[in-house]
């Protein structure tokens, strides 16, 4: 069988292999190394993973690319399976109302927050939002990022902002190397105008917002932010049923200030994945755990907000539940696309392992969007999504941060990034 691409000479391979699932406990940082390695695709398909010397059944022709990785660490693409990639604006005049003390709740409350994103991304055309969310999925790709996940929300009670959130996405999946995966989050916030009835907000979430997605076929998952002063745990639940009803599945923003029982929830309801978790309890924590969901955590939002508080991957991690990584990408909790830096926060912050952290940025983080047996590791059978790092180890690319360590990135078995050409 003829290859379409093959990288040769690497130094050391991360292939992730084993079980198509996310990985808690010791498994976690069991990673699979192979040394003096090659890979070989057709397609935008792995057929060859192993050390250099292909087998005699895979081989090239003039048309097949030979990259030659020069001894470097390769990996699979990695997987930001938390952001809010469409938007309108940015919010830097919120950094000095925050230096001097405001809360992000308290910034919320005042109207600012997502209700500046808000007004923002409803005055900016779609092609305006697909320029702007363009570039910031070209930052992404050249850290390595392969796949993304991209939330609506700053619509809110607008439907047709959302849609064309929702459009965007759908046109940039379409169109740029990056796969986007899309969620609808309408119960972003409560908006101003049903500061006095939530209620009236939820039932136009539930009877006109999830139908009108569902029915375009825009959005994956449904999303809510259960948290107070936002949506209750019963609101919540209700919206991701709905949600569930018409085919959306269950993700959750939960406990990211303080414990409401919002990972008691992720758990109740199996959603796929539960996300910030900063305030979890040890009873949610264990319960997801239990249930099969994906604790995706986003330590640059933390460090951004500089609350001094910050999720506990190493228990969620020894008491059985997956940890993904992801950097939140916003405009104004985590406004950084550098997926890199927040994987270095992970392991310095939260005390992850370089290994565990690159689980939590490939295998569970597929797993996180309900793609694991499509990307996350490299195996033959699988999409040919690969990072070369300019590094020989792993530890070196999250030892020395806040630098980009990526040389190339394949993505569907072509070259969608190379720092050569940059």
């Amino acid at each position: 069988m003829d290859a379409d691409l093959i990288i040769k000479n690497i130094g050391t391979l991360v292939t992730l292999k084993g079980p198509q699932s996310a990985r808690g406990g010791s498994a976690q940082g069991e990673i699979s190394v192979i040394k003096d390695a090659a890979v070989a695709v057709r397609g935008d398909r792995i057929i060859y993973v192993g050390t250099g010397s292909l087998p005699e059944d895979v081989t090239a022709n003039d048309e097949t690319l030979i990259i030659d990785a020069n001894g470097k660490l390769v990996t699979p693409g990695l997987v930001d399976s938390h952001t809010h990639l469409v938007h309108g604006g940015s919010r830097e005049n919120e950094l000095s109302m925050k230096l001097k003390g405001a809360k992000y709740m308290e910034i919320l409350s005042a109207g600012g927050g997502i209700h500046s994103t808000m007004r923002a991304t409803r005055s900016m055309s779609k092609d305006e939002l697909y320029l702007q969310a363009r570039r910031s999925l070209d930052r992404m790709l050249s850290f390595g990022v392969t796949t993304v996940e991209g939330k609506s929300g700053y619509g809110i009670e607008d439907i047709e902002t959302e849609l064309k959130q929702l459009e965007v996405a759908r046109r940039l999946n379409n169109e740029h190397a990056v796969d986007v995966v899309s969620t609808f989050m309408g119960a972003h916030a409560i908006p101003l105008i049903f500061r006095d009835d939530p209620e009236g907000f939820v039932q136009k979430i539930i009877k006109e917002m999830i139908p009108t997605v569902a029915k375009e076929k825009l959005a994956k998952f449904c999303d809510v932010f259960c948290e107070h002063g936002v949506f209750t745990i019963d609101q919540s639940r209700r919206i991701l049923l709905e949600g569930r009803q018409w085919g959306l599945k269950p993700k959750i923003h939960a406990d990211e200030i303080e414990s409401i029982g919002g990972a008691e929830l992720a758990a109740e309801l199996g959603c796929v994945s539960a996300d910030h978790l900063v305030g979890a309890s040890d009873e949610g924590i264990m319960r997801m755990a239990e249930s099969g969901v994906v604790a995706n955590l986003l330590p640059g939002t933390s460090f951004n907000l500089q609350t001094g508080k910050h999720a506990r991957a190493r228990f969620m991690i020894e008491k059985g539940l997956p940890v993904a990584i992801s950097t939140d990408y916003n405009p104004g909790s985590c406004p950084t696309e550098n997926i890199q830096l927040v994987m270095s926060f992970a392991s310095l912050i939260l005390r992850m392992t370089p290994e565990e952290v690159l689980t939590a940025v490939t295998m569970n983080g597929a797993a996180a969007l309900g793609l694991e047996r499509e990307i996350g590791s490299i195996e033959v059978g699988k999409k040919a999504d690969l990072v070369i790092f300019d590094s020989t180890n792993l530890e070196y690319v999250i030892y020395h941060f806040g630098i980009n360590h990526t040389d190339m990135v394949i993505k569907d078995g072509r070259v969608a990034f190379s720092k050569k050409d940059c």
